[in-house]
């Protein structure tokens, strides 16, 4: 069984942890997801130890009428992928991802506007990790591919501290549609690639602007690179042949935009 089925009981989905689970019940809360919660699973040797955050649940269920169903350990740990759950589960239905198109990111100010699209990360933990760094850095929207990892959201909510639940989600049909709306926008496009850089320090990384960022193997499709303004580098302190992880170059890209959009 892959790790990415593992935290699935049928078509539903489990997150692991109260930093998960808050993240849901926000997400929901604020209109950004249409899961419904199934239910939230407590481990019965967690239960005195938890009271506070269970405190919390209960108010919640009585408000989103889920129950709260307390398990053995070997049944909560038949459905997590490690020890670091704290005892607290929750089964939600799978969220609907709405289509990118051009009306959907018109509510955003100009000049607050902050896209991220990551392309081609072999997997969903360091996905995950790559959207926590661009979500904490400011980032407002994240666009997706049709085939992305939000099939393993538990582990990628683990993997981000909820910010795959929190941050305003699209689906684009190809890169070049994505690369189109972004100019009908007013968004400049930068991609993170090797080819004709400049470095990321040199560039402007004034908003708004839509951040591309390709995973270590397969790189940015041609299209986003082709419709790029402006193609960075991340610069190393010393020689070293080899690149980055998406995620580590998601928090040094992002963390350069803050920067630079500091008021």
């Amino acid at each position: 069984m892959r790790e990415a089925d593992k935290l699935a009981i049928g078509e539903n989905l489990i997150f692991e942890g109260m930093t998960s689970i808050r993240a849901v019940i926000s997400a929901i809360e604020s209109g950004k997801s249409d899961r419904k919660i199934v239910r939230v699973m407590v481990a019965e040797t967690k239960q005195k130890a938890r009271a506070k955050e269970l405190s919390y649940l209960k108010a919640m269920s009585y408000k989103y009428e889920f129950p709260i169903e307390t398990l053995t350990d070997a049944e909560i740990d038949s459905l997590t992928l490690g020890a670091s759950h704290g005892g607290l589960l929750l089964e939600a239905t799978t969220r609907t991802i709405p289509m990118l198109d051009e009306g959907s990111l018109e509510h955003i100010p100009q000049n607050e506007r902050f896209f991220v699209m990551i392309e081609g990360i072999e997997d969903p933990y360091n996905f995950g990790y790559a959207l926590r760094s661009l979500y904490a850095a400011g980032a407002n929207a994240v666009i997706l591919s049709p085939r992305n990892w939000m099939s393993a959201a538990g582990i990628v909510c683990r993997a981000s501290a909820g910010a795959s639940e929190l941050c305003d989600t699209y689906i684009s049909e190809s890169p070049a549609e994505c690369a189109d709306i972004m100019k009908q926008l007013g968004v400049k496009i930068i991609c993170a690639d090797m080819k004709n850089s400049v470095s990321i320090y040199d560039a402007d990384l004034k908003k708004p602007l839509f951040l591309a960022i390709g995973g270590e193997k397969r790189g940015l499709s041609r299209e986003l690179l082709d419709a790029a303004d402006t193609v960075v580098r991340l610069d190393y302190g010393r020689d070293f042949p080899a690149a980055l992880s998406a995620a580590s170059a998601a928090a040094v890209a992002g963390f350069e935009i803050l920067r630079q959009n500091r008021i």
